[in-house]
């Protein structure tokens, strides 16, 4: 799918996505908070090669040492002044020769910068140009400030999380950010890409992060509205449902339980010894059912009860911190998370079998690109503009 067909890594230097499906497409990765990153993070996990356009200062603070920040891995950067004319033009001659732009500003700043959809449409009309806001590039809110707690917030979805009788309680910024922004900008980098093979023409991807919680949100959306929905907190899946909630237990850790079908709730009842507990089809049972499950998991440690659960259907799953996520046995054995430059990290997800090349390659830390002569700047270009403080 790529513009100019297949490549190696220009730079000679370890960097540059691993093998996988997108190999040959190049992106080129405005610098930006950690969605726009992470929608780059996950192209260059299965191929692509991003080349991350960072502040000069910033670059010039790094050096040469490789970056091991998850967001960056697998990536190439430099650093682009692109207030400067010489910057905006280098930006767009990189923009002729690649295939994706990710931009993550305010609506209208690229445009003011000479590098939005228009002004590098010219010079490549295969370019997708990936562009991911909080709000959208129109509507009322478009060009206000936000963060993923206002997005969710106006999408629905804040009013949905929490505990009964409690505020609502956002999930740390992965519902915005993360899942409606970055995911939906890399899959909608993706979708354009497979238009372009049918029309030979690049397009304008418009990610909004409002846009995309909601959409995450559709099945308990529609609950809601149908009535099959209540108050948050007081849910099936919300912690309403004592089968489906978190437990102390007698060290200070806690397990998951999440035994909703009948004969996983039926098991978990036989490990805990509390088969004589009320039915849980009546409601009005769930707070002493809760209340005894309780009492239950404090009265044992977070390890015994691995052991008691262990290979059981039960549904209940030891809440681990992230260095034990990294070495469970389960996830060890898997490769969950691989070692990016002394740093454990998630590997690249999700897999593809069968496929050729080999989806669970480790991502290389990020690397400084000095040779930008395969990206269409030649080396004496590119040394004027490192002189005038344009390039590092």
């Amino acid at each position: 799918m790529s513009r100019n067909g297949g490549h190696e890594d220009p730079s000679g230097e370890a960097g540059g996505g691993c093998p996988g499906p997108l190999a040959g497409i190049r992106v080129l990765e405005l610098a930006g908070l950690a969605p726009g990153p992470f929608a780059g993070m996950m192209l260059a996990d299965h191929g692509a090669e991003v080349l991350r356009i960072d502040r000069v200062s910033a670059v010039e603070a790094a050096g040469d040492r490789p970056r091991p920040d998850a967001m960056d891995r697998g990536k190439l950067t430099i650093g682009l002044d692109l207030k400067s004319p010489g910057g905006v033009a280098a930006f767009r001659r990189l923009a002729a020769g690649a295939d994706v732009v990710i931009e993550v500003f305010r609506p209208g700043v690229a445009e003011r910068l000479g590098i939005g959809p228009d002004d590098l449409r010219a010079v490549n009309e295969r370019l997708v140009y990936g562009r991911m806001t909080g709000w959208g590039q129109d509507g009322p809110l478009a060009r206000t400030a936000g963060h993923d707690i206002d997005y969710i917030a106006v999408a629905g979805v804040l009013s949905m999380l929490g505990r009964a009788g409690d505020k609502p309680t956002p999930p740390i910024n992965i519902l915005g950010d993360f899942a409606g922004g970055g995911l939906m900008l890399a899959y909608g980098v993706l979708l354009a890409l497979f238009e372009r093979e049918r029309t030979g023409r690049g397009t304008v991807v418009d990610a909004a992060m409002v846009d995309g919680a909601a959409l995450l949100f559709a099945m308990f959306s529609q609950s809601a509205q149908a009535g099959l929905w209540g108050p948050r907190g007081t849910n099936l899946l919300d912690t309403g449902a004592p089968m489906y909630d978190t437990y102390a237990t007698a060290d200070g850790g806690y397990v998951a339980v999440g035994a909703l079908e009948p004969a996983f709730y039926e098991e978990l009842l036989a490990k805990t010894g509390l088969t004589d507990l009320p039915s849980r089809d009546d409601r009005a049972n769930w707070p002493r059912i809760r209340e005894r499950l309780a009492a239950a998991f404090a009265s044992k440690t977070r390890a015994e009860w691995e052991r008691i659960f262990e290979g059981s259907d039960a549904c209940v799953s030891p809440v681990l911190d992230v260095g034990e996520a990294a070495r469970h046995p389960h996830n060890a054995a898997r490769g969950t998370y691989v070692d990016v430059g002394g740093v454990a990290q998630p590997a690249p997800a999700p897999r593809l079998l069968g496929g050729g090349h080999d989806e669970r390659s480790v991502p290389a830390p990020a690397t400084r690109l000095r040779d930008l002569s395969a990206w269409g700047i030649a080396e004496e270009d590119a040394k004027a503009l490192r002189e005038a403080g344009v390039l590092a």
